[in-house]
């Protein structure tokens, strides 16, 4: 088991000025352009039910600052937490809040909505927050935070298309004596990274207070679909490390991990209305 550090100063990796003044939950990806793209939550007043399309940000490198391109699934309707994959030439992104949506694109400028089918998916309030891994070829699961029996919870799906989906089980759920309990659940911006045979879970762990809105639990598993039953840390699943970054993306280049964190311009983030970044080592 390896332990994930923050080895390095936050900087600014994207900042939105035309198309809103923050980024929240995001995510990045390389094109087959060699760039990177950047999709977050955005809005100009931070207020939840304003935040009705993704803001496009375009970097050559992860160790410098990307540039503002647009707007992405501007279609009027709340657009929360985007996942953008590969699979083949095309580009699918998957967001919330429930029902989960699901925009395809050849290029990563130009999106379509599609069809998506969840089967046996459980009840879950405040469905949000999509991520989804690629196992191997033609194997994906997808998680997804919410809240089910009063408590906080992640789901998890699988796939080997990205457009039907299988419920396998929650891979974490919190047990009774879990220390934060608000009605939308404190689980939040679930990332899953797989190495040297195990998985780690990157998850924001907070009821949106400045005490613990950058608190990242990561914890580990040797089977990624099942990572235990979080009790505060006194029994069940025990967190390997707490991070303080605020819905991170794990990003590879060059041999070298990065971390990034963003948040609303009103919660403590190291630059505020920015994606930052710093490096990741593993200890």
């Amino acid at each position: 088991m390896k332990i994930p550090r923050i080895a390095s100063d936050w900087r600014i990796l994207f900042k939105p000025e035309k198309n809103g003044n923050y980024v929240n939950d995001h995510s990045v990806v390389i094109g087959s352009d060699g760039k990177w793209h950047l999709f977050g939550i955005t809005s100009f007043d931070g207020i939840p039910a304003h935040e009705r399309y993704f803001v496009h940000g375009v970097g050559e490198s992860l160790r410098e600052e990307f540039v503002e391109v647009g707007r992405s699934v501007d279609r009027g309707t709340l657009a929360w937490a985007p996942c953008v994959i590969r699979r083949g030439e095309n580009y699918y992104m998957f967001y919330g809040p429930s029902p989960t949506s699901l925009a395809v694109s050849f290029d990563m400028y130009e999106w379509y909505g599609t069809n998506i089918y969840l089967k046996d998916e459980p009840l879950m309030g405040a469905h949000r927050d999509h991520f989804v891994l690629q196992l191997e070829e033609n194997k994906y699961l997808m998680y997804v935070v919410g809240v089910c029996e009063k408590r906080g919870a992640v789901s998890c799906f699988s796939s080997s298309d990205l457009l039907n989906w299988q419920f396998e089980n929650f891979a974490l759920t919190s047990g009774e004596k879990a220390p934060l309990t608000p009605g939308w659940g404190a689980f939040e911006s679930p990332f899953v990274v797989k190495k040297d045979g195990l998985y780690y879970l990157f998850v924001t762990y907070t009821d949106c207070s400045d005490e613990n809105y950058n608190d990242t639990l990561v914890f580990c598993s040797d089977d990624p679909k099942n990572f235990g039953r979080y009790n505060g840390g006194v029994d069940g699943a025990v967190p390997i490390t707490k991070l303080k970054a605020h819905a991170p993306e794990v990003l590879s280049e060059n041999g070298e991990y990065y971390i990034t964190t963003c948040g609303w311009n009103t919660k403590p983030n190291p630059n505020k209305g920015a994606v930052s970044i710093a490096r990741l080592e593993w200890d």
